[in-house]
Order: C-alpha cells, then structure tokens, then sequence
C-alpha cells in the first residue's frame, strides 16, 4: 500500500503547536482544505506519535506548507531524533502557536474535531487566519518516496524516519 499510495503526490507541511510553553511539531503530508464555510481543514496524526497528543492538549495548531527548498526544516522535523525547534528561528504567533518566518503558507487553527481511523487521527481544525501566500515560490512534493517530481538526479531517498516506522505526529 504505501509504495502506491506513493504515487499519489503531495505538499509537504509542519504541524505545529505550544505546549506547557514549549513547541512541539511534525512534518505531515496529510493535509488538506475540508470546506470554506466555514473555513475547515484537515490533517492525519499516527497515534503513537510524540507531538500530536500534545498540540492536541493545547487545542490549537499551526500548518506551515513547506517551499521545496525547505528541506532542512522538513529533515528536522520528519525525523523522531533531535530537537526539533533547537536552534531554530520562530516565533509565537497571536494564537499561541509557533510560527517560522519562512514557507509558503500557514494556516491558523483550533482543533474543532478529531475522528479515530485506524492507526491515525483524523483532526478536522476551524481556520482562525491565514498568512499568505507566498507565490513566488515552489511547494516541496513529496512523490515515489523522494522529494519533487521532476528532479532526475539518482533517487535521493527522504529521511530514513520518512514514513518507515518513525512515530509522526
């Protein structure tokens, strides 16, 4: 299944959220706009993972979509290793949560619902503001198990977390 489903191509995005005063966050490609009124979004959370149970907890959440020469920040936070925000530039946004100064777009919300679907969450989330976007950028893609479509270099595999068994979300 997942060597199929990988060649359905998608964006590549951060979740992320503040908990106790600390941010949390992961790398999802899961993400998508659920309905514009009123203004939904959705994205897919593994139960085993880390952050998800804690951006939860706070009730709010940030999606920040990646520019494809952000792979730094998608390799930090695809990865169960490593600090994720540790020398990282962000800030707090007005609606407690992180935000970084780069991307192509981010996506305000609050967790509105959540729906159990197998081994992941289904977290539907109530967009409270946008910031953008940025069109003079390209948007990172993740398709056949590497990173952009039309890049005929050798396969570059993604992170080795990059879904094989490392706990996103």
């Amino acid at each position: 299944m997942r060597r199929a489903m990988g060649t359905f191509a998608s964006g590549v995005t951060i979740v992320s959220g503040i908990d106790d005063g600390e941010p949390v966050g992961f790398a999802c490609q899961s993400f998508a706009s659920v309905s514009l009124d009123p203004p939904l979004v959705l994205f897919c959370a593994d139960h085993r993972g880390r952050a998800w149970p804690r951006i939860r907890k706070s009730g709010r959440f940030n999606v920040s979509v990646l520019g494809e020469d952000q792979g730094d920040i998608c390799a930090r936070f695809g990865s169960s290793r490593g600090e994720k925000f540790g020398g990282l530039v962000w800030h707090e946004s007005v609606w407690g949560t992180p935000l970084f100064d780069d991307g192509l777009l981010r996506v305000h919300c609050e967790v509105a619902d959540v729906h159990v679907a197998g081994d992941h969450d289904v977290v539907i989330g109530r967009v409270l503001a946008i910031d953008g976007p940025d069109e003079a950028n390209r948007p990172m893609i993740f398709f056949r198990g590497k990173f952009g479509v039309d890049n005929n270099e050798p396969d570059a595999p993604a992170p080795d977390a990059w879904g094989r068994g490392d706990r996103w979300g």
